[in-house]
C-alpha cells in the first residue's frame, strides 16, 4: 500500500527520497509528495499520479535541507487529489505527517478536535493525526507523538517532521511496516520497505508494532508509548539490487515470469536428498512452545491432526493446492481459509491443530491479523513468506522461506510457483514423518520434482506461441477458466492474473460446476481456458466431456493439456502443450502459459503491467 520514506543526512536530499520513491512505485499509488524543511520552513511538491511527473517537478524546483520525507499514497478516505495527497498538516503548517495504514475511531477524533478550534481540510483519515501532535505539544515532539497515538485506534505507519524540531523525524508504527536504515556519519533513511533502503545502506533495524523512533544527526532512540527506552539489533538486508531493477525486461511481470526455472530450483535447493528420497525442511527444527512443553516445530507438526492454513489472494490459491497435497500426501485434514473472513470469525483452538499463514511479503494485513489472533488463543502458527525479517516472518513460531528474490510486479507470479513447491515439500516432509508414502512413491515424486526448473523452462520457450494466442483474444472482454481437482485452484490463479493487470471480467471454476450456472454465458463471444493436463484418467475424461458441452455452445476453447496429446488438437480452438510431470506437480507448470497469456492480452490492451489500477502489491490496510 502506501509507501514511507525518510531522510536525515547531508546528503542530496532530492536524490535520495526520489530515488526510494521510485523504488517503492511496486506498492501501487494513486499520488506522491516529497516534503524537505528548509530555514524551518515545510516546502512540499505533490502531485496526483506517477512518480516520474514529481520527479521533473522536483527537478526544477529543488529543495535543499538536511530532513525531509516522500510519500506514494494509496487512496482510502478520500478521492486521489492533491489535497487529499499526503503529508497532512496541522493548523499552522508547523507538523507533516505521512501515513500508512488506517486511522478506525478518524471520525470521533476529528470531531473532538474540531470542538477544540481544529479546522481539516482534507477527506483523510491521516489528518486527524497532525492535529493531535499540535493539541498535545509542549516542547517535545516525541512526547506529543506518543500522548497522539494512544488515542489512535487503528493500523499506522508513521513519518513526521515538525518546524520547531527542524534536525529530526519521528517514526512510528502498529500494523503497518517500517524500517530504520543506518548510514555512516549518523545518517538516517526510514521507510517502508528494504527496497527503498538498500542504495545507501544495508544496515537496518526493524520496528515492531507500539515502537517509535527517533532519528536526528545526534543519533537515534527507540521507545515505546510509555516512553520506555528499547535496544534493538541491526541487521543485515540481504536483498539484491539486480532483482529490483528489470534486467533488459520490458515490465518486471515478464522478467518475474522468467525467473521461475531459477526460483523453484533456489526453493528446492538444499531441501532434498534424492538419492534415498528424502526432504529437509530446516526453518521446522526450530524450538517452540507448546503449553509448558518444548519442542521442534516439526515434531509438533507429526503429531497434528488438522492444519489450517490462511492467505490471501494469489496465496489463498497456493494454499488450495497445498490442501489437495497434504491431504494426499501426508494423510492430514487440511482447511483453507480467507485471513480477511478468518479474522472475524469464532477461532475454535485445540490442541492438535496447526495453522500456517502464507504471504509473499509477510506484511498482508489480513494474515498477520490472523496471526496474532491465532496466538492469542493459543495456537501454534508457522509461516510460509518471501520477505526475511518481515513481520510474519518475525512473529511466527517457525516457517519457511521462498527464497524467490523481491518480487517487483503487482500481480503475483514467481512467488506462486515457489509457495506450491514449499507446500509440496511441505506434503512430502510430512509423508516421510508420517508414513504415508512408501519410500519408492516419494522417491519418485522427488524425482519430478527435480525435473520441474527444467520443464518450466521449456515452456518459456513458446512465449511466441502464447502471444500469438493473445493477439486473437485480447478484445474479448470476458473469460472463463475451467480446471478439475488439483489444477482447480489453478483455474482460479489465471483467472485473476488476468482480471488484475488486463481488467477483463475472468471466473474460475471448478470444471464440473460449469453446468451449475456458468454455462449459461458461454457463447462465441466467451473464450474458455480449460486446464486439459491428462493428471488422471477418469478426471482427464471428465474435463474431455465439459470441453464437450463447451463446443456444443459455440465456445472458444484454449486448453493446456500434455505434450503428445494430438486429442486435444481436435477438441479445442488453441492448444498450449506442457511437459508431461506427476499429477500433484502439474500445478506449477500449467499456470505459467496462463501467466504469459494474462501478461501479452494486458500489454496487447495497453494496460500498465506492472502498476495495474487501484491494486497494491502488498496489503497492508484492511
Amino acid at each position: 500500500m502506501c509507501g514511507i520514506i525518510g531522510y536525515v543526512g547531508k546528503r542530496n536530499i532530492n536524490e535520495i527520497i526520489i530515488k526510494g520513491l521510485e523504488r517503492l512505485e511496486y506498492r501501487g499509488y494513486d499520488s506522491c509528495s516529497i516534503t524537505v524543511i528548509e530555514n524551518k520552513q515545510i516546502n512540499v511538491h505533490k502531485t496526483v499520479g506517477r512518480i516520474q511527473k514529481l520527479k521533473e517537478i522536483a527537478s526544477k524546483q529543488p529543495f535543499k535541507g538536511s530532513v525531509g520525507i516522500g510519500h506514494t499514497r494509496w487512496a482510502t478516505h478520500g478521492v486521489p487529489n492533491e489535497i487529499n495527497a499526503h503529508p497532512q498538516f496541522d493548523c499552522k503548517k508547523q507538523i507533516a505527517v505521512i501515513h500508512n495504514g488506517i486511522i478506525e475511531n478518524y471520525h470521533t477524533l476529528r470531531q473532538w478536535l474540531i470542538s477544540h478550534g481544529h479546522t481539516f481540510v482534507s477527506q483523510t483519515d491521516t489528518e486527524v493525526i497532525p492535529h493531535l501532535i499540535e493539541q498535545y505539544y509542549q516542547g517535545d515532539l516525541l512526547t506529543a507523538v506518543q500522548h497522539a497515538l494512544k488515542l489512535i485506534e487503528g493500523t499506522y505507519g508513521l513519518a513526521i517532521i515538525c518546524t520547531l524540531e527542524p534536525d529530526k523525524i519521528v517514526v512510528a508504527r502498529n500494523g503497518s511496516p517500517l524500517i530504520l536504515g543506518i548510514c555512516p556519519d549518523n545518517e538516517y533513511i526510514v521507510a517502508s520497505d528494504a527496497s527503498a533502503i538498500i542504495d545507501w545502506t544495508r544496515k537496518v533495524t526493524y520496528l515492531a508494532d507500539g515502537e517509535i523512533a527517533v532519528v536526528s544527526p545526534q543519533g537515534h532512540r527507540i521507545t515505546n508509548l510509555a516512553n520506555e527506552k528499547i535496544e534493538k539489533n541491526t541487521e543485515d538486508v540481504l536483498l539484491d539490487l539486480a532483482q529490483i531493477e528489470k534486467g533488459g525486461y520490458p515490465h518486471f511481470m515478464l522478467k518475474e515470469i522468467f525467473e521461475q526455472s531459477e526460483t523453484i530450483n533456489d526453493a528446492l535447493r538444499g531441501r532434498l536428498g534424492v538419492e534415498h528420497g528424502i526432504v529437509r525442511l530446516g526453518g521446522l527444527k526450530a524450538q517452540i512452545t507448546v503449553g509448558s512443553k518444548h519442542m521442534k516445530a516439526s515434531d509438533f507438526l507429526n503429531e497434528a491432526e488438522r492444519i489450517i492454513i490462511s492467505a490471501c489472494g494469489t496465496s489463498w490459491h497456493a494454499a488450495l493446492v497445498g490442501e489437495y497435497l497434504l491431504e494426499a500426501l501426508a494423510k492430514i485434514p487440511t482447511e483453507v481459509e480467507y485471513a480477511s473472513e478468518l479474522r472475524y470469525r469464532t477461532m475454535l483452538p485445540d490442541a492438535k491443530t496447526v495453522m500456517f499463514v502464507i504471504s509473499q511479503s509477510g506484511e498482508t494485513a489480513d494474515t498477520l491479523a490472523v496471526l496474532k489472533k491465532a496466538k492469542e488463543h493459543g495456537m501454534v502458527v508457522l509461516g510460509i513468506v518471501n520477505v526475511v525479517g518481515s513481520s510474519i516472518a518475525r512473529e511466527t513460531d517457525a516457517g519457511v522461506y521462498l527464497h524467490a528474490g523481491s518480487e517487483i510486479g503487482v500481480a503475483s507470479t514467481k512467488a506462486f510457483t515457489s509457495q506450491v513447491i514449499v507446500l509440496t515439500l511441505l506434503s512430502l516432509f510430512l509423508s516421510q514423518k508420517r508414513h504415508t508414502l512408501s519410500d519408492q512413491n516419494r522417491k519418485e515424486i522427488i524425482d519430478s520434482l527435480q525435473e520441474i526448473p527444467s520443464q518450466v523452462k521449456h515452456i518459456l520457450t513458446k512465449q511466441d506461441e502464447i502471444k500469438q494466442i493473445a493477439q486473437k483474444y485480447f478484445q474479448f472482454n470476458n473469460f472463463l477458466y475451467l480446471g478439475r481437482g488439483v489444477n482447480f485452484p489453478v483455474a482460479l490463479e489465471g483467472a485473476l492474473k488476468l482480471k488484475e493487470i488486463s481488467y477483463i471480467h475472468a471466473e474460475g471454476y471448478p470444471a464440473a460446476e460449469m453446468k451449475h450456472g456458468p454455462i449459461a454465458l458461454i457463447d462465441k463471444n466467451m473464450p474458455v481456458v480449460v486446464i486439459a493436463t491428462d493428471t488422471d484418467d477418469l478426471i482427464y475424461q471428465k474435463v474431455v466431456s465439459n470441453i464437450e458441452e463447451v463446443r456444443a455452445r459455440s465456445g472458444n476453447i484454449i486448453a493446456i493439456a500434455t505434450e503428445g496429446n494430438d486429442q486435444m488438437k481436435k477438441l479445442a480452438s488453441e492448444v498450449i502443450y506442457v511437459p508431461k510431470t506427476r499429477g500433484y506437480l502439474t500445478p506449477i507448470l500449467n499456470v505459467i502459459p496462463l501467466q504469459l497469456l494474462a501478461y501479452h492480452i494486458a500489454v496487447m490492451r495497453g494496460c500498465d503491467v506492472d502498476k495495474p489500477r487501484n491494486l497494491a502489491k502488498s496489503v497492508t490496510v484492511e
